[in-house]
């Protein structure tokens, strides 16, 4: 079991009502719980399928350099980028 974070922005009701069957919602949008890998990747997978105009950010803990890891899908503003080994978040200024 492995610890994991995901915080949603503008998806429809069906994928917060699919993820408060795994996760534990502590603030709207944000849920938190220990699953498998098997489960997270269950969990991603339905995300993408539901996610619609919104976007999802997934992490976890792993036995990497920085602990943890994550993915990103829909639209916004902040985008993973690697750098010397590393996933970081770029920030796309407002035009």
């Amino acid at each position: 079991m492995t610890m994991v974070v995901v915080v949603t922005e503008n998806v429809p009701p069906r994928l917060r009502g699919r993820l408060a069957i795994w996760l534990l919602e502590v603030r709207a949008g944000v849920y938190v719980g220990a699953v498998s890998r098997r489960v997270r990747e269950m969990i991603w997978n339905q995300m993408t399928l539901l996610c619609e105009d919104g976007n999802v950010v997934m992490a976890w803990a792993t036995n990497n350099e920085t602990g943890f890891d994550f993915l990103t899908f829909g639209k916004n503003r902040r985008i993973p980028v690697e750098m010397d080994g590393l996933r970081l978040v770029s920030f796309i200024p407002s035009s």
